[in-house]
C-alpha cells in the first residue's frame, strides 16, 4: 500500500494452489514482448515496470526462489501488486492472489520484518476495492492488521508507508466497519511526518479533507503534491499521482 510511499499506496486490493503461485509467474511467459531483453536482474527489470514483459521477467524469476526466499518472496508480492493494479485488465485479479500468497510467505519467513506484511495488506486492499463486496469482508480485517503490525515493526519504514495505507483503510472503510475520517487524517498527517513529499499520503489527504468539505484545504495539498518531485524509487508511481492530481485540481477549482 511508501503504499509504495509502500508507495504506495498505497491505492490497498480463482484462487490458486501455493505451489503453482510459488513457481509461476504473475502471467505465462508467452506473453512476454520479443522486443524486450531477457535480463537475469530482476531488480533491474522491476525498474523497468511500466514495461510490463519485464515485469512478468522479474516474477517469473522471483517465483523461481520465492518458495525458500525472504527476498524473493516479498519482491514478487510487490511486483504482483504492480501487475494488479497497471497490469492487463483479466490478468490482474490472479496477479494480485499470486502476491497474497506471495506476501503471506514472506512475513512467515521473516515475521519481524515490514515487507512482508506490507505488501501482503497492499494486495489484499486491492483485490478487496475492485472485485467487490466480498473481497472487501474478507480482507478488511487482515489489511487492517497487517499495517499496524508495520508500524509495530518499524513505524518509519519506506518513508511512514503503513501510516499513508492506513490513512487510505479508514478513509475508504465504511464508518459501520470501522472506517474513521479523523483517524485516516491522523495517520496521513503522521506519514507526512516522515516525508513531505510522500504522494500517496497527499494524495490521499487531498480526498479526505475535500470529503469533509474543507475545500479551500484540498486544493492547497493538490498543489503541494503537484509541486514535490518524483521520487527516483517511485517514478511511475509518483507521476501516475501528479496526473491524477492535477485533473482532481481542475474539478475543485470550477
Amino acid at each position: 500500500m511508501r503504499l509504495a510511499t509502500v508507495r504506495p499506496v498505497v491505492h490497498l486490493v480463482g484462487c490458486l494452489m501455493a505451489v503453482v503461485l510459488l513457481t509461476s509467474s504473475c502471467a505465462p511467459p508467452d506473453v512476454y514482448a520479443s522486443g524486450t531483453a531477457q535480463s537475469d536482474d530482476p531488480d533491474a527489470l522491476y525498474r523497468r515496470r511500466e514495461d510490463l514483459p519485464s515485469a512478468r521477467r522479474a516474477a517469473d524469476l522471483w517465483a523461481e526462489r520465492a518458495t525458500a526466499d525472504f527476498e524473493s518472496a516479498w519482491k514478487l508480492a510487490r511486483t504482483c501488486y504492480w501487475l494488479g493494479t497497471r497490469g492487463v485488465a483479466d490478468e490482474r485479479r490472479a496477479a494480485l492472489e499470486r502476491g497474497v500468497k506471495a506476501g503471506e510467505s514472506a512475513a512467515r519467513f521473516e515475521p519481524n520484518r515490514p515487507e512482508g506484511h506490507f505488501w501482503l495488506a497492499a494486495n489484499m486492499g486491492i483485490l478487496a476495492q475492485l472485485f467487490g463486496t466480498s473481497q472487501g469482508l474478507k480482507y478488511r480485517g487482515r489489511i487492517k492488521g497487517e499495517l499496524e503490525r508495520v508500524l509495530a515493526i518499524d513505524p518509519g519504514w519506506q518513508d511512514g508507508s503503513a501510516d499513508a495505507a492506513l490513512g487510505q483503510w479508514y478513509f475508504k472503510v465504511p464508518r459501520l466497519l470501522g472506517g474513521s475520517r479523523s483517524k485516516a487524517e491522523e495517520h496521513l498527517r503522521r506519514a507526512l511526518m516522515y516525508d513531505l513529499n510522500n504522494r500517496l499520503a497527499l494524495s490521499e489527504l487531498a480526498d479526505t479533507v475535500a470529503a469533509g468539505g474543507r475545500r479551500d484545504e484540498a486544493i492547497a495539498i493538490l498543489r503541494q503534491l503537484i509541486a514535490a518531485p518524483v521520487h527516483p524509487d517511485w517514478a511511475p508511481e509518483d507521476t501516475d499521482f501528479g496526473r491524477k492530481a492535477v485533473e482532481r485540481l481542475k474539478t475543485l477549482e470550477r
